[in-house]
């Protein structure tokens, strides 16, 4: 009878420890007690991350970075372990990382959950296309490299020049702005709500013209006739997602807007407009002057 219990007994013991052991590999590793404060070889996924590591001072701790992780300059030079939203875990491991330094919305999600469930710290950084949202990113990546500190200084000094760059925005007439991700084989994909592009539009003094539905979606030329922008923004790109200021304004919808009528389209570098790093102030005031070029003339006179 006691050898039974004390069978017993080691089975359920085994049978605990194994349960807390696969509780632990399962425990998300990017959760909040994450902390990659002693870790000096680490990966940066997500252009506005890899940037704020970069303006807190802390380059020297990264070991690669994703694709699109452009800016600064000096980043061009670490190892590339791929595309944000499609990443491998063996591309991101193959640089023998002691750390993940994560975008909310890298993928795919089932490369995620495999470095989550690694042993190496994972630390996902949230994102909202507000100004409340970059600060939060500021002070999440500071608190994460273990320096909030340095992150507490530098959002206030970002939070400053945001604050500046909306009011100086807000002056201006809000124009209708249509943001246009690709117009490829003439099908025009434009951004809803919850999209940096909305993000930036608004805090630029815009009106999203497409803020009805959220995401980016296949609009139809009647959509926009009907919405009439009066400026058309783009990302500064070539290929098939791109378009010539010709063939964008000889599109049949777009020809009849406002934006065709003006010729008024805005193109800017994809990172600096919809990255919501620490560059954004600048973006907001360049996407601003840009909307408003009577402004920028009045300034000069």
């Amino acid at each position: 009878m006691h050898l039974i219990l004390k069978k017993n007994c080691r089975q359920a013991a085994a049978t605990l420890a194994l349960a807390s052991l696969l509780a632990a590999i399962a425990a998300p590793a990017g959760a909040a007690e994450a902390s990659l404060a002693g870790a000096r070889r680490i990966v940066a996924i997500g252009g506005s991350v890899t940037e704020i590591v970069y303006a807190l001072g802390e380059e020297g701790r990264l070991v690669a970075r994703d694709s699109t992780s452009t800016f600064p300059q000096a980043a061009n030079a670490l190892p590339d372990v791929g595309y944000i939203r499609a990443l491998s875990p063996e591309g991101v491991l193959s640089v023998d990382p002691d750390g993940i330094l994560a975008l909310e919305g890298s993928g795919p999600p089932e490369a995620v959950s495999v470095l989550k469930a690694g042993s190496i710290p994972f630390v996902e950084i949230p994102e909202r296309f507000t100004r409340e949202g970059i600060l939060d990113k500021i002070e999440k990546v500071g608190e994460a490299l273990g320096v909030s500190d340095k992150a507490l200084a530098l959002a206030a000094d970002i939070g400053d020049k945001l604050a500046a760059a909306e009011a100086r925005a807000a002056k201006g007439e809000p124009h209708k702005v249509m943001f246009v991700l690709s117009m490829q084989g003439g099908k025009i994909l434009a951004a809803g709500r919850d999209t940096a592009a909305d993000g930036i539009v608004t805090l630029a003094g815009g009106e999203n013209v497409f803020a009805g539905f959220t995401g980016y979606k296949q609009v139809s030329d009647e959509a926009v006739i009907t919405a009439a922008p009066d400026v058309i923004l783009m990302m500064d790109r070539g290929g098939d997602h791109g378009a010539a200021n010709d063939e964008l304004f000889a599109h049949p919808a777009i020809a009849t807007t406002p934006a065709a009528a003006n010729r008024a389209v805005v193109r800017m570098d994809g990172l600096y407009l919809l990255g919501f790093g620490p560059r954004t102030a600048e973006a907001v005031e360049d996407l601003s002057s840009a909307m408003h070029p009577e402004k920028q003339s009045s300034a000069d006179q």
